[in-house]
């Protein structure tokens, strides 16, 4: 029988999601619970927007602290949070200064806007000729800006004209990298794991050898750690694995602590003082609620050392994934808690598997058609991780080879 909560989405909402068939009432640290009582163990996290679990009780209080106070007040005033909060996010990433934003398309398009800028009156790139460098496979959003550079089809079609002034290149490839900058280069654009992609690596040295190549030709180094940033890949940011330092980084998701949409670009002084007053705004973005939210996230990846247990943790969940006996499975691969699970490309969907687990009581759900993405919440114990793993090799390890139907 369908549930009554999927019957009112599909007859009143567009079919842009194909959502598995459960609804989730209610969710504490790792687990959920659907409309019967039932718990599900959620290694999803809200595609990495969940990173210090559900409901966090710190976080749940400042939230309902700053609601008694103060809501919003829009960016024609200030208010009392705004600084600390832009304080401590350039704290964390080690850069000078940081634009609020909401979603993180929004911050994407505002570091798109940024490097352009920077570009004409910087760097003095003849106007309307800049460029930025983006790779295939990529995945930073769903504006008409964004997906106008995505390579992935379903994405893009019948939603043009698109805009200009974007290169595609093969991720993971400096050549391709070199060969692309030319006088016009304002930025190269790329995410250090693909995420969306199917939880795809870079070579080890990848992001600093763009680095070095990036500063070479005077072109800025934008680095999209909205999935992979506070924590997920055992480092408060993943660019840190390869002690680099970008020279824009886009965040959200786990800024939010799962409450709010809270994203930002966050730049150097010579990057972010190209922008003047009415050049860029948000009604919402850098509000009271989305500043003491985000403030209380980023301590509590802090104080609960959320990204050394990101990173013990994955490692160990890694290594029990990769002993798992399985005729689907192509290759485990992952850092920290950032793990994807690619079936053989004979056995055609990761869906299939997604639909066992949930059965199961795991929440996961396929990226780029054959990948499975676990990301559980950084708070996450070995205890619960040994129950994920006996209840995906039930899944997994079959005696027979045959395809899921």
């Amino acid at each position: 029988m369908t549930s009554q909560a999927i019957t009112l989405s599909e007859q009143f909402g567009a079919r842009n999601y194909a959502s598995l068939p459960v609804v989730i009432t209610k969710a504490k640290g790792c687990w959920v619970k659907d409309e019967k009582g039932k718990k599900y163990f959620d290694c999803l996290s809200a595609y990495s927007a969940l990173n210090q679990g559900h409901r966090h009780p710190r976080i749940i209080t400042a939230a309902k602290n700053q609601l008694d106070k103060l809501t919003l007040t829009s960016r024609a005033f200030h208010n009392d949070l705004l600084g600390e909060f832009l304080k401590k996010l350039t704290e964390v990433s080690g850069l000078d200064k940081a634009l609020p934003m909401n979603s993180g398309a929004e911050a994407v398009e505002t570091s798109i806007k940024a490097a352009r800028k920077w570009a004409y009156t910087v760097k003095r790139v003849e106007q309307n000729k800049a460029n930025i460098i983006v790779c295939k496979n990529n995945f930073h959003g769903r504006t008409t800006t964004i997906i106008g550079f995505s390579s992935e089809n379903q994405y893009k079609e019948n939603f043009g004209p698109y805009c200009n002034g974007f290169k595609l290149i093969e991720f993971n490839n400096i050549q391709a990298l070199e060969k692309a900058i030319d006088k016009n280069t304002a930025g190269f654009l790329v995410e250090p794991i693909q995420g969306e992609g199917g939880i795809i690596f870079p070579s080890k040295g990848y992001l600093k050898k763009a680095k070095e190549i990036c500063e070479k030709n005077n072109v800025l180094l934008i680095l999209d750690e909205i999935q992979t940033g506070f924590g997920r890949t055992g480092k408060m940011f993943a660019f840190q694995h390869e002690n680099i330092k970008p020279d824009v980084l886009i965040v959200g998701k786990a800024l939010g602590g799962g409450i709010m949409p809270v994203s930002a670009m966050i730049s150097s002084k010579e990057v972010m003082q190209v922008f003047n007053p009415g050049d860029h705004g948000s009604t919402f973005g850098g509000n009271p609620l989305a500043c003491a939210v985000g403030l209380e996230s980023i301590k509590v990846i802090q104080e609960e050392n959320l990204c050394e247990k990101s990173r013990v943790k994955g490692k160990y969940f890694l290594s029990e994934l990769k002993k798992i006996n399985s005729p689907f499975i192509k290759e485990v691969r992952g850092q920290g808690l950032f793990i994807g699970i690619e079936i053989k490309k004979e056995f055609f969907s990761a869906k299939p598997f997604c639909l066992k687990l949930l059965k199961e009581g795991v929440l996961v759900k396929e990226t780029h058609e054959r990948v499975l993405r676990l990301a559980p919440p950084l708070i996450v114990s070995t205890e619960e991780i040994d129950w994920a793993i006996k209840k995906i090799k039930k899944v997994f390890e079959v005696k027979k080879r045959f395809f899921y139907k």
